[in-house]
């Protein structure tokens, strides 16, 4: 059976229009070859986070649903056209990251039907597949088992410290536990991506603030004896970040970029 990055790079060169239907995972909407929009069950869409963080009416999203369309919307509504793009990466990015590896299915394509917020933006199957490779390995270097992915989410009843720093998203999960929920309950729950949810946790498993079946040891502080990151005499030791060179981190920062300077 063909890979999906395969089968989407086929229908490229065909240039088709239509949707790929990915079992019941999920959907993908191509414009002319070009992927306009995918939608996966385990994710939020855009019109459904807009809906759950107030910015839509659900009366109002059903209207552009089922005709008005994102002209309407931005017509009508106080989002931008900046917001938009911004929501719609973000559900995209999400859903490829559930879509792409997905095998023991066989897509079916059906030519023709559009999303209704297709059209606007477009994106490239590679870059797809590159921003999903590198999600999973950021997930890797935060917590380096899939195990909590899948597991309810359990906050630990005391912090490993006298003090502790959190992110607001850090903060939701914290405040919308109930010991019961996965990190994709919460997500839906939350208004939020799959995805970051999905690294907060593993992030905040690694800091200690939540049960697991099994702790990594914790990483001992670097002593006095050890070479600094700008020791030249250090090369196993990165300075700063790691560097991709990913030609699709640069797009994805520029787009977020015009993206906010257009909320602001």
């Amino acid at each position: 059976m063909a890979r999906l990055d395969a089968l989407l790079a086929g229908f490229a060169r065909e240039r088709s229009t239509g949707a790929l239907r990915v079992g019941r995972a999920g959907t993908i909407y191509l414009d002319e070859g070009r992927v306009t929009y995918m939608e996966c069950v385990q994710t939020p869409t855009a019109d459904r986070l807009l809906t759950l963080n107030g910015r839509v009416p659900e009366e109002s999203m059903r209207v552009y649903q089922s005709g008005g369309g994102c002209d309407l919307m931005l017509k009508e509504s106080s989002i931008s056209h900046g917001e938009l793009q911004y929501l719609v990466l973000a559900a995209v990015l999400d859903a490829a990251f559930f879509l792409l590896p997905v095998t023991g299915t066989r897509p079916k394509f059906q030519p023709g039907q559009q999303h209704w917020l297709g059209g606007q933006w477009f994106f490239d199957v590679a870059g797809l597949v590159r921003e999903t490779a590198r999600r999973r390995a950021r997930l890797a270097q935060a917590w380096p088992r899939a195990d909590l992915d899948t597991s309810p989410v359990r906050p630990a009843v005391r912090l490993p410290g006298s003090r502790v720093t959190i992110s607001d998203v850090q903060w939701e999960i914290l405040i919308g536990a109930d010991r019961e929920a996965t990190p994709l309950e919460l997500a839906a729950r939350l208004g939020r991506s799959g995805y970051s949810i999905l690294l907060a946790v593993r992030e905040m498993a690694a800091a200690g603030l939540l049960e697991t079946a099994d702790p990594l040891p914790r990483r001992e502080p670097r002593t006095a004896t050890e070479r600094p990151p700008h020791d030249p005499q250090a090369p196993h030791l990165p300075i700063g970040p790691t560097v991709t060179a990913d030609p699709m981190d640069l797009t994805l920062l520029l787009r977020l970029k015009k993206a906010l300077e257009e909320l602001s």
